[in-house]
């Protein structure tokens, strides 16, 4: 039977930050794309980005995913190893946004950063965070709106620190609320 209140509110919560997520790496993307056309790409904009990815993915995001997803292999025991699989890409996703973080920090400082770095670092980010938000919207969304009970989604609710979605973004520094209006 399905939980017709997760799909009005957790399920599409998670759903909308994906989506968010998902814009924004395709800006990322579009500014490596100029990189890669030898054009000199908005790295402030990028260094933006990562930043808020890791800074309300890696922070907010991804730990009550975590959860819901510990829930879920409760209800649904051959979910384990994919679910692993996805918190093992969580931390696959937070080193990557750093090393590429820490490379756009270099270049906005005006060290030199070989090519070549900044493009390995960008596809790992990249490729993992998109083909994990599919993984997830895939396979993921849908059976936890069936399967996780109102107990469940309070207690992924309450994994991560700062209370509601609305006081974390209240709380987000400005750039971070333009950047995800544009």
């Amino acid at each position: 039977m399905t939980n017709a209140r997760a799909l009005d509110g957790p399920i599409a919560a998670w759903h909308l930050e994906h989506e968010c997520f998902r814009r924004l790496l395709q800006r990322l993307q579009h500014e490596l794309d100029r990189f890669h056309g030898a054009e000199r790409p908005n790295y402030e904009l990028m260094y933006d980005i990562v930043s808020y990815l890791r800074d309300y993915g890696d922070l907010f995001h991804h730990p009550r995913e975590d959860v819901a997803f510990a829930r879920l292999v409760h209800h649904c025991a051959e979910m384990k190893l994919p679910l692993a699989r996805l918190e093992q890409e969580h931390r696959v996703i937070a080193q990557a946004g750093e090393a590429l973080q820490r490379h756009i920090e270099a270049i906005l400082s005006g060290s030199m950063v070989l090519r070549s770095d900044v493009e390995v670092a960008a596809a790992m980010y990249l490729a993992y965070y998109s083909g994990h938000i599919a993984k997830e919207e895939d396979d993921v969304l849908t059976r936890a709106a069936l399967h996780l009970t109102p107990e469940d989604w309070k207690a992924v609710k309450e994994s991560a620190p700062g209370g509601s979605d609305a006081l974390v973004r209240a709380a987000m520094p400005k750039r971070y609320q333009d950047l995800i209006a544009g």
